[in-house]
């Protein structure tokens, strides 16, 4: 078996936080002489965001990251990343990794989409020697035509999500992570963009793909990790992945609905 690209062991992940008061004098008086305990200096609330985390990545992998919003699937690829330093345990790389999050993280809203793309070039792909090469075919395949020379500030959300995700999948390595990187974009280029990342995953070693979508899931990994609460709960093959996913979904609750009351008659 070849060695781990990411070998991860035993990563704990808790943020720091202490709630911001905003009291005047007064209440502040107020507050001790009626509740002096709550005048008191508050700790710092400790919030654990991934819990004894323990996993490997190898060549070949196409693992599926899912779980319900707020369970740390982008806190553990920002910690893959080297962008987060776990609180305990540790992470090996081995090889090239690159991680895509915000495509627009790093965008100058006042500069053109073509001036915006160099400079997001620079960002992503740090050291590269052929950025010219790179940039005129993401400009090209991004079918932005004349609007490449518009200021950014004036591209719809879709617009910047092409010259985004154009620039994003020319490059490949031995571990991409993609998180939710398809938000945004229309459905005429979704397809486009979807064709061109798979040809992407399949030239890099491994994959991490965050989606909440199965049926992208489902075309791209052939491996899912499942998330709840900070913690690992299922590691394996990705249609029994979803089950398990199923399983997890907070059921909606049914409240008996009185017309009168909705529309106040």
């Amino acid at each position: 078996m070849s060695e781990p690209i990411v070998q991860v062991r035993g990563l704990n992940l808790v943020f720091r936080t202490s709630v911001y008061r905003p009291w005047t004098w007064r209440e502040a008086f107020v507050r001790a002489v009626t509740q002096p305990s709550s005048a008191l200096p508050a700790a710092d609330e400790r919030l654990h965001i991934l819990k004894d985390i323990s996993l490997d990545i190898r060549h070949g992998d196409r693992v599926g990251l899912l779980g319900v919003n707020g369970v740390g699937k982008t806190s553990l690829c920002r910690c893959l990343a080297g962008y987060y330093e776990p609180t305990s345990g540790t992470i090996r790389r081995r090889g090239s990794l690159r991680a895509l999050f915000d495509l627009a993280v790093g965008v100058q809203p006042e500069l053109t989409g073509r001036e915006n793309a160099w400079l997001l070039a620079e960002l992503m792909f740090p050291g590269e020697t052929n950025l010219p090469s790179v940039v005129a075919q993401a400009l090209e395949f991004s079918e932005l035509g004349q609007f490449l020379d518009t200021p950014f500030r004036l591209y719809s959300k879709g617009m910047q999500a092409r010259l985004g995700l154009s620039l994003s999948a020319f490059m490949p390595a031995d571990l991409l992570i993609l998180d939710e990187v398809f938000d945004g974009a229309d459905m005429f280029f979704r397809e486009k963009i979807s064709a061109r990342m798979l040809e992407l995953m399949r030239e890099s070693g491994a994959v991490i793909f965050v989606s909440h979508a199965p049926d992208q899931i489902r075309r791209v990994c052939n491996r899912l990790v499942l998330l709840n609460q900070g913690r690992i709960v299922f590691d394996g093959g990705v249609d029994e992945g979803l089950a398990a996913l199923e399983g997890l979904r907070p059921r909606p609750v049914a409240v008996p609905l009185n017309a009168g009351e909705l529309f106040h008659v």
